[in-house]
Formats: C-alpha cells, structure tokens, sequence
C-alpha cells in the first residue's frame, strides 16, 4: 500500500531530515540511501529497508516502476512525496525520485578472526568519504572478510560514503571499534599477520608471502598510520613509487595491496 506525504512538518520528513546527522544515524541505527541503483542493491541484498519515499520522476521508466513493483511486493513502507519533498530530504543533488531508510546492521568480529582463513582491512582514523567508501567497494569485490574502522574514521553512513560502496554497504562487514591493541595482540598469539602500510618499510607489497589470516591496516590521509599501529604491526611494507608523487591515494593502495593477496591466493602457481 502507497501512502501519500504533502507536507514538509509530516514526521516521517522530520525523522529523514535528521538522518543527515551523524549522531541521529547512531542513535537510531538508520542510515538514508538515494538512487535506483543503491536502493536496487538494497533489495537484492535483503537489506533491512524500512521505508521508501519517491516522487513522480521515478515512475518515469519501466526501470522506476519494476523497481516500486519489488519494494511494493517486499512489503516494505512506501511513500510518494512531491517533487519539492524529495528535494528537501536529499542529501544528493540527483537522488532520481527515490530515498530509502535502512536499518544497520551490527556484525560480530568474533565470527571473523574464529576462521581458518580471513583477511580484513583496518582503517587508521580516514578522514575522506569517497576514500572509505572506494576501499569498501575494492574490498568487496577483493573477496576481503570484512574491515574494521578506528576511531576517527568517518561514518559509513555518510551519504557520500554510501554511494561510494556502490552497493557494498550492503555485503561486507565494516565494524567500528575505539581500542584495537587487544584485538591485534590476540590476532598475532592465533599467527595472524598484522601489516602495516608504511613508507619506512624495506619490503615492497609483492616481497611479501600473505598468509591465511592476515589484517592490513591503511593509514590517515595525511598522516599515515599511527606509531603505535606500526609498533604493533609483524609486516611492514611499501608500494613503489617510481615518479615524482610523495605518496598515492589510500584508496588506490588498499587496492594495490588487496589485489596483491588476490593474485597470490588465486592465480600465483608457487
């Protein structure tokens, strides 16, 4: 059943509109999607979508009107606002006529690291949306277990950071944790590698033999990992830079390293 929405003081556009805050995400563990695409991903990934507002441009294309078809046959809450509504409770310039709420999900790190086998990205305080966003996506699709993001990382849920994922905000464990030193001590007692991305390091990503269980941590934007991190860390390695550039995008490295592990696991004959 579509409802219709005419008013901007209606409570449900009031509860969107403070989803654009950070704290109100956490609070209520909702975080907004926009577009066709993502909402399709939504779909196709049984993601909790607990309601979905659109507008008239949505039903525009056979694409629009099978994918409100779906949500309608999911029974999922669906609202159809105007064109102004829309406007206003959109965090994008384009959300294509359509916004859907979502319900996050919490992830056990504890059914990850229990694995015979597993890789997971640590991320060191990342500042960039697109940044967290492409390496969720890269290791996504990288076959990664899952990634742990550290205080001082940007939200997840952040709109630019969603739409990054391209749809991976919906398949891979990310699991924010404020104290990681106990969690890394107990992963190197089980032989698992922790390995630090670092510019001092004298081994290049492809010197390195990954083993099974392995933990790559991506450091600050700016900054680069912490000392302590390095501290903590049993592998140190570099990428090659051989140009001019100080350093490559933390994006473009994670997946250089990730990539690394792909060839190694799946196409390396030693």
């Amino acid at each position: 059943m579509t409802l219709e929405i005419t008013s901007l003081s209606n409570k449900h556009i009031k509860h969107i509109k403070m989803l654009h805050k950070r704290k109100f995400r956490e609070k209520n563990n909702e975080f907004i999607i926009e577009g066709l695409r993502i909402v399709e991903h939504g779909i196709n990934s049984n993601a909790n979508i607990c309601a979905v507002y659109y507008s008239e441009e949505i039903i525009k294309t056979n694409r629009g009107i099978e994918l409100l078809d779906n949500i309608s046959s999911n029974n999922i809450d669906l609202y159809k606002v105007n064109d102004k509504i829309l406007k206003e409770i959109s965090t994008t310039d384009n959300s294509q006529g359509i916004i859907g709420i979502v319900k996050s999900q919490s992830y056990d790190l504890n059914k990850i690291i229990n694995k015979d086998k597993f890789v997971l990205i640590i991320l060191d305080r990342l500042q960039d949306p697109g940044n967290v966003g492409t390496i969720i996506r890269t290791a996504d699709s990288a076959g990664v277990d899952g990634i742990i993001a550290l205080k001082g990382t940007v939200d997840i849920y952040n709109s630019k950071t969603i739409r990054s994922t391209m749809g991976s905000i919906f398949t891979l464990p990310v699991i924010y944790v404020d104290e990681i030193t106990d969690i890394i001590n107990n992963l190197r007692s089980e032989d698992t590698d922790i390995i630090a991305t670092t510019l001092q390091a004298e081994k290049y990503h492809f010197e390195t033999k990954y083993k099974k269980r392995c933990a790559v941590i991506i450091g600050n934007e700016a900054n680069g990992i912490s000392e302590d991190l390095i501290e903590l860390s049993n592998i140190k390695i570099k990428i090659p830079i051989i140009g001019k550039a100080e350093s490559l995008n933390a994006s473009i490295a994670s997946g250089i390293i990730m990539y690394e592990m792909v060839r190694q696991n799946y196409f390396s004959e030693n």
